[in-house]
């Protein structure tokens, strides 16, 4: 027996993660085959596109046999600031659909949306929104299985791929399950597949119908109850949220090394504006802001501050970051930057004044109110029109070249 009647669990799968935020951001490689991974000698596939996985191509296959495979493929090394960039997004249009999410990996994630009927409808039409929503906002496909338990879910966006939806309907289980192959219930690899098969044991079915004291002694007792249970999709395990963040931050290697205090600073304006807009999201504050630099012979080095009051405004911890900054002889030539911040709260009712007291602590604390309040609105633009749509002014100067975040 399932732990629930109804099928209101989605397991949400990014199609192609990796390939398809480089799709996204070249639109050349846009129904081309794409190949993630490491370039090297002992390089293996990340993530392939469909185009690529047409030829063969699979994640984790030897990135040689990949080349073989599919020559006319565009090679390139992950790009995982961006990717994570790209995963908070999708997480966040998740979250505000359930507060049940429960992410498993950079592309994917569980989600219980029983408590979210009322206000966007049925299971179906609620995966509905959430394809939309995320093709809108984050420019990905995604493909949704929708069932009464985890494994059943997992299973039916595995099914559904690519860019689909596959919904596996209450009191239709048993027959969605009897004929798959026993390699599709968890756990069953090599080794345990052969004392199936030696059982007579092909498919799911098989495998309900069979003594469930049989299994135990061949199996053993963990695996057999295992096995059998999830044969009867019985599966009562909950959508557990993810644990509370200890630090939220944003980090970059760059291209070539920075040689100049100013290109650094205009570094950590990007920095320090995506994280503290993930921190807005999450509802939080920080009173900690962490520097972390790595120069060009790879030499790392951090700095931290602790404010007075938890903040999740911008100028504040750009402020803060840029004091840090200045303990460093970037001249060395600075190949990595990142800003993080801890000690992570709920959002603050007052934003953070550094040492002042009187009138100057009031006007600062409007200043930093009124700064707040705009970033707010910048949020508000960017839930709607994407995370480009809006930016700080620093980043956009006409004689600087725009260069995308990589």
């Amino acid at each position: 027996m399932s732990a629930r009647l109804d099928a209101t669990i989605l397991h949400v799968d990014l199609d192609a993660f990796f390939a398809s935020v480089e799709q996204l951001d070249d639109p050349s490689l846009r129904g081309t085959p794409v190949i993630v991974g490491g370039l090297g000698n002992r390089g293996v596939v990340s993530t392939a596109s469909y185009e690529a996985r047409a030829f063969g191509v699979r994640s984790a296959m030897p990135m040689a046999r990949a080349r073989q495979a599919c020559p006319q493929a565009t090679f390139l090394s992950p790009r995982l600031a961006r990717y994570v960039e790209k995963s908070h997004e999708v997480m966040a249009v998740l979250a505000s659909v359930s507060p049940l999410v429960e992410q498993l990996s950079i592309d994917e994630a569980f989600v219980d949306v029983a408590g979210a009927r009322r206000m966007l409808g049925d299971p179906r039409a609620i995966a509905a929104i959430v394809r939309r929503r995320v093709l809108d906002e984050a420019g990905l496909c995604l493909s949704v299985g929708v069932a009464s338990t985890k494994f059943l879910a997992k299973l039916a966006s595995d099914m559904a791929k690519p860019d689909g939806v596959l919904i596996v309907e209450p009191g239709t289980e048993p027959a969605f399950l009897g004929p798959l192959p026993v390699t599709r219930l968890w756990g069953v690899g090599p080794a345990t597949l052969t004392k199936l098969e030696r059982m007579g044991l092909r498919t799911i079915g098989d495998v309900a119908n069979a003594n469930e004291q049989v299994l135990v002694r061949t199996l053993g007792a963990s695996l057999g109850h295992h096995l059998h249970a999830l044969a009867h999709n019985d599966d009562p395990r909950p959508v557990v949220p993810e644990r509370e963040a200890k630090s939220i931050g944003a980090e970059e290697t760059f291209p070539s090394d920075l040689h100049s205090v100013s290109q650094c600073e205009r570094e950590l304006v990007r920095l320090t504006d995506r994280a503290c807009a993930r921190l807005r999201t999450g509802g939080l504050g920080a009173r900690t802001v962490n520097l972390k630099i790595r120069f060009g012979n790879f030499e790392t080095r951090t700095r931290a501050r602790t404010l007075a009051e938890p903040t999740a405004v911008s100028t504040v911890v750009l402020d803060v970051a840029r004091e840090l900054l200045a303990e460093f002889d970037v001249g060395r030539g600075v190949r990595l930057l990142g800003v993080s911040l801890s000690q992570l709260d709920d959002a603050p009712t007052a934003q953070s004044v550094l040492d002042l007291t009187g009138e100057a602590q009031s006007e600062q604390r409007a200043r930093i109110e009124r700064r707040a309040a705009v970033e707010r609105a910048v949020d508000e633009v960017r839930g709607r029109f994407g995370s480009r749509s809006v930016g700080p002014a620093t980043l956009v100067e006409p004689n600087e070249v725009s260069r995308e975040t990589r």
